[in-house]
């Protein structure tokens, strides 16, 4: 039987490759950048499989998915010394697309004054818990962008997505007809 191309090892010391071959620790800032991004998208997954996920948001979560393999791909590269590389085609449009479907989401869903507490529908507690991974890729970003250079773009599109899961959230729970769960003080 052929050994299977799905291991090499080659991390069993705690050490992976970045793009370009560099060995680097995997609990490292940029590991957990680009790891937490990794796990996002995989959340994002679950939401778009949910048969009550709309056909609307699936598609906009398979472009916010593509747009993070190449936020991880991005993160997953070491920037030469001095270099300050962008992060190709997350350009501000695309923020501004992502704050357009904020915005289309957010006037169609009730306004609400109070504490959202995640849950309601299935749906919604699967895209709150996305928008928890969201939060804690933005702080792992941020711990990155405190020791190498990191495309600001890349800051503000995490932060929207965080923004537009929490009314994707909202949303389903509007659609679905089910009471949103507040904080009670």
């Amino acid at each position: 039987m052929a050994k299977s191309l799905l291991y090499t090892a080659t991390g069993d010391k705690g050490m992976t490759s970045l793009v370009g071959g560099e060995r680097i620790a995997k609990n490292s800032e940029r590991l957990e950048a680009y790891g937490t991004i990794d796990e996002l998208s995989s959340a994002l997954g679950i939401v778009a499989a949910d048969p009550e996920c709309i056909e609307e948001i699936k598609g906009q979560i398979m472009e916010i998915q593509n747009e993070l393999f190449n936020i991880g791909c991005y993160l997953a590269t070491q920037p030469a010394e001095n270099d300050e590389p962008k992060l190709k085609d997350l350009t501000q449009e695309k923020i501004a697309t992502l704050e357009g479907w904020i915005d289309a989401l957010d006037e169609q869903t009730p306004k609400i004054r109070a504490f959202v507490l995640p849950g309601g529908s299935k749906l919604a507690a699967e895209t709150h818990l996305a928008r928890t991974i969201c939060r804690r890729a933005e702080r792992r970003i941020l711990d990155l962008a405190a020791i190498s250079y990191v495309d600001n773009n890349l800051i503000k599109y995490i932060n929207r997505l965080s923004d537009y899961l929490f009314i994707c959230a909202r949303y389903f729970n509007f659609i679905l007809g089910i009471d949103e769960i507040v904080w009670r003080q």
